[in-house]
């Protein structure tokens, strides 16, 4: 058994049931999960001095495209809505190999880990017709060797354009080679173990980029194999329209009308619901993953995030694909979320505390998670820290658990640590050499881009 005691750091925001903050106390984590937290200074093999930190529960991304990382900051995309951005990207994505995706999520994982994200999840489903076999297999590696905890989606493509869908034709595949590859990955893959560091969903994209018969039979796929689903949903008009001429039906009754609600289910964006379908995602539990920045920069629109949570709506935090927010910084998108919010519904916004609730308990529902999220005995010893002794933090002590959403933060955290393991300490990553990757990781950019 390995111990690690963190010592009187200035506040400890628990996010347990209670809304604890516990000042000038200690953790003391052994091995993969959180052994004790209070007063008590039991002794341990290593020890982190925390004064003047505030610590956190690690932040948990529930959507997110770590291909697109390389793609990021295009000049000939940057003022396109989602339909022509997405037909834009497809030409530059079908150049994807197994080296660009491992380095694209060593990138896109290393920055989440740097701003205090613990958890990943992530929904690639971009596979061209050749060399694709092992890109969730290389996503895998890359989050071994950081040692994120990753949950990946065999994410996927039926439906192209000759069929009157969205993507070209050579980036679809049939529904059998998308099941089959689906079956090996759970199989390979899927940990339901406690603490588990790697989880599969399956994950076919959108209502126009797959065909009815794909939904189907991966619903039924997921539920024998106890794996959750997740797509893209009511994230912009066009969708709907889509989704009204092709099936004659809004994109939540289609969702349900094969099968795809319940509280395995969660669908990224959920800008576009009415007040009945915010109903039904409550009475089923279904889930969104927000993502407040893509909404944002691809003027898709404002999630009814306030609505959502007044109904019990299951909701977590994301970041969306690099392309679309041009980051992999879920503490950036708390302070979004908050802003966004409170410009949108005033005094009916969620607080800062109630967006930091959403990246992690919040979060944790959505991944169908009982065993991270919260900084608690028995709970994984997942959690980040900042330093607010210093100068940006001057005269913002007053509300810890409030301060990611009302101040931000804008720096790497001194810490982060997942399952037990120092990941990042003074804001870099510890199980990677980040300068030998960056330029590395710069040389394929320039390659899939030239």
């Amino acid at each position: 058994m390995t111990t690690m005691l963190i010592k009187n750091a200035k506040a400890i925001v628990t996010v347990d049931k209670d809304d604890s903050i516990l000042e000038n106390q200690n953790i003391l984590l052994c091995d993969n999960r959180i052994e004790y937290i209070g007063l008590r200074c039991p002794a341990a093999e290593e020890t982190i001095d925390a004064s003047g930190m505030f610590v956190y529960p690690g932040l948990i991304n529930t959507h997110h495209h770590l291909y697109q990382t390389f793609t990021r900051n295009l000049p000939q995309v940057q003022n396109m809505e989602l339909f022509p951005w997405l037909c834009t990207l497809y030409e530059i994505w079908r150049g994807l190999t197994p080296e660009i995706i491992y380095h694209s999520s060593l990138v896109g994982m290393g920055e989440l880990l740097k701003y205090g994200c613990t958890t990943c999840f992530d929904h690639h489903y971009i596979f061209p017709k050749t060399n694709s076999e092992q890109f969730i297999d290389q996503q895998f590696a890359a989050a071994s060797q950081l040692g994120i905890r990753f949950h990946a989606s065999r994410g996927s493509m039926s439906r192209g354009k000759s069929s009157g869908g969205l993507p070209p034709d050579d980036l679809v595949q049939t529904v059998d080679e998308i099941l089959k590859d689906s079956e090996r990955l759970v199989d390979k893959y899927h940990d339901k173990s406690k603490y588990s560091m790697r989880q599969v969903a399956l994950a076919p994209c959108s209502p126009f980029s797959v065909t009815s018969d794909l939904m189907k039979e991966t619903a039924v796929l997921a539920r024998t194999k106890k794996v959750r689903l997740h797509t893209h949903l009511a994230e912009t008009k066009e969708e709907e329209e889509y989704c009204l001429k092709l099936f004659d039906l809004r994109p939540l009754a289609y969702m349900e009308s094969l099968g795809w609600v319940g509280s395995d289910v969660w669908y990224a964006h959920g800008i576009d619901f009415n007040e009945d379908e915010l109903q039904l995602l409550a009475a089923t539990q279904t889930g969104v993953a927000h993502c407040p920045v893509s909404n944002q920069k691809l003027s898709s629109g404002v999630a009814q995030l306030p609505r959502m949570l007044e109904l019990g709506v299951p909701v977590g935090l994301a970041v969306d694909g690099s392309a679309s927010n041009d980051g992999s910084n879920l503490l950036g998108e708390i302070r979004t979320a908050f802003l966004l919010h409170r410009l949108e519904a005033s005094s009916k916004a969620p607080t800062g505390y109630d967006i930091l609730k959403l990246a992690t308990t919040g979060s944790a529902k959505v991944l169908g998670r009982e065993d991270v999220g919260s900084l608690e005995a028995g709970k994984a010893a997942d959690l980040f820290m900042i330093n607010v002794n210093t100068l940006e933090y001057v005269g913002t002590h007053f509300d810890p658990k409030s301060l990611l959403g009302t101040v931000g933060v804008s720096r790497p955290a001194a810490y982060t640590i997942v399952n037990g393991r120092v990941v990042v300490k003074d804001g870099k990553l510890c199980t990677i050499d980040e300068e030998k990757v960056t330029a590395y990781a710069n040389a394929l950019v320039n390659k899939l881009n030239a």
